[in-house]
């Protein structure tokens, strides 16, 4: 057991609250522990000794006692029975011959480079629940530690989106092969097992968490798991009506021009959207008809210079600001 008071190991007052003793040793321990300085022997011997002190202070009825005695309420053979006898001779006056035991007799106890306290929530507020267990049990050992994870960024294909795919990561000088789940959208997370930091003593490295950003398409926009693009039609195509060929993510297909299409209009491809990484529905492809006209010519004029009388009203009318 450490010789120094132990309210000075942890540069506490003797007035702390117990909130404050444990955060005065969460500091300490990080500060010092063994897997942040590796090889470094006074560090270990700091982490030791913070250890051993809050393994007292930071529990209640030791800490009374440890208040109350000193050093002799940690030295073995201390009784707290006979401790209240003690007391009661104290408050006699200390009368010669009287005293219930002698504190001369007992000599220090070695509770170990930790003691038997549990040390597991302190270990988890410090290093994550993972490295918690291996390093509450056996710190002073080298107990095997967790590799801390790793993130980085991944720029996605709205087609590998839709679709699923893979793609090489060039990534601290290693080229990892990166498999994309179909449904991935912004701020996804792939996860790459065992590809972070290293572990230490034997622990397992740990994980890389890639975060997904979707690449702009030229030609496709997403709302939601909805997916638009346009798709141009002629002027005889959506006055007339006809088919007209849509090229997809999966493959062309043929889509009906209904007769009068207006621009603007929205052919919907049920299912032809983004998939959901959960496995709910799928959203649609929806084609937005866009009109275009042939280059200006002559024939172009003669053409269209019957469908001014054709008009019913102003086509703008309804527009206001």
């Amino acid at each position: 057991m450490p010789e120094r008071d132990l309210y000075d190991i942890l540069g506490t007052p003797r007035t702390a609250s117990a909130e404050d003793l444990k955060k005065a040793y969460r500091r300490l321990a990080k500060k010092f522990h063994p897997d942040v300085n590796p090889g470094d022997k006074g560090a270990e011997e700091k982490f030791k000794e913070a250890s051993a002190a809050f393994e007292v202070l930071g529990d209640a009825k030791k800490r009374a006692l440890y208040d109350e005695f000193g050093a002799d309420s940690l030295r073995s053979g201390f009784d707290p029975a006979k401790a209240d006898a003690y007391r009661q001779w104290k408050r006699q006056g200390a009368p010669q011959g009287g005293m219930p035991f002698d504190f001369g007799d007992f000599h220090e106890v070695n509770v170990g480079d930790y003691g038997s306290f549990d040390f597991g929530s302190i270990f988890e507020d410090l290093f994550g629940a993972g490295a918690a267990r291996g390093r509450a049990r056996g710190a002073g050992r080298r107990a095997p530690a967790h590799g801390a994870h790793a993130e980085a960024e991944v720029e996605v294909d709205l087609k590998d989106a839709v679709l699923g795919g893979e793609r090489d990561l060039r990534l601290d000088g290693r080229t990892l092969r990166v498999k994309i789940p179909a449904g991935v959208v912004d701020g996804s997370t792939i996860r790459l097992t065992g590809q972070g930091g290293a572990g230490a003593h034997g622990g397992r490295a740990g994980d890389l968490y890639l975060k997904v950003k979707l690449r702009e398409h030229p030609y496709v926009r997403r709302e939601g798991r909805d997916l638009y693009m346009d798709l141009p039609v002629t002027v005889p195509e959506a006055a007339l009506g006809g088919e007209v060929t849509l090229p997809t993510f999966e493959g062309a297909v043929r889509l009906r021009v209904p007769a009068g299409a207006q621009s603007g209009k929205k052919l919907r491809l049920r299912g032809k959207g983004l998939p959901d990484l959960r496995g709910g529905e799928r959203g649609d492809l929806y084609a937005v008809l866009r009109i275009v006209l042939p280059e200006h010519s002559a024939g172009l004029e003669r053409a269209v210079k019957g469908l001014e009388g054709l008009y019913k009203g102003d086509p703008r009318a309804e527009i206001s600001l």
